[in-house]
């Protein structure tokens, strides 16, 4: 954060000055430059003073990655995660440049929950790389009560076929879904 703070000193409009009050050693004092057109006459701010790293201090430290990972969930609504697993179907073009996916919830547990939470937006699959999202969702009703939900998400490039196939692998990993080919 030392380092963000001072390297944001050279990137603003605050400036060195020599008209400044005496100095620590260590630490680095800066002074907003005053203009004639601007009441703000500004302030003088001290920043601890930043050394890089020596070469042999990084051969030396071993660092640790450390990854948040973020349960995959499928929401329908922003903010609440659906219970129910759904039934999906894959479709790929011959030339594997695109492809459907097909995701049917037999009475989701959004229905429970809308009328608290509100409306359906869309259909958002989340994972620890981000949000894949879709606005293709069909409700389905019958006798004037809600039955299920359809939800399309359409890949138009292999990139998109290749990111919903990881999500849906952590999706299936977490869910107990398996891939049946038919």
């Amino acid at each position: 954060m030392a380092t963000l703070q001072s390297l944001a000193a050279f990137f603003s409009p605050v400036s060195h000055s020599s008209l400044h009050p005496p100095t620590v050693p260590g630490l680095s004092t800066l002074v907003v430059n005053s203009s004639a057109s601007s009441s703000f006459n500004g302030q003088s701010l001290s920043l601890p003073r930043s050394n890089p790293p020596k070469r042999s201090q990084i051969r030396n430290n071993k660092s640790r990655l450390s990854i948040m990972m973020v349960k995959p969930t499928i929401q329908f609504i922003q903010g609440t995660d659906e219970q129910t697993i759904p039934d999906v179907k894959l479709t790929k073009s011959r030339d594997g440049t695109n492809g459907m996916a097909i995701f049917t919830f037999t009475e989701p547990s959004v229905f429970d929950s809308s009328s608290v939470v509100g409306d359906i937006t869309g259909f958002y699959m989340i994972d620890e790389e981000g949000v894949i999202q879709s606005v293709d969702v069909n409700a389905k009703f019958v006798n004037g009560k809600p039955a299920g939900v359809e939800a399309k998400y359409i890949m138009r490039t292999p990139r998109e076929w290749d990111r919903f196939m990881r999500f849906m692998e952590r999706y299936a990993n977490e869910n107990g879904l398996s891939f049946v080919k038919k």
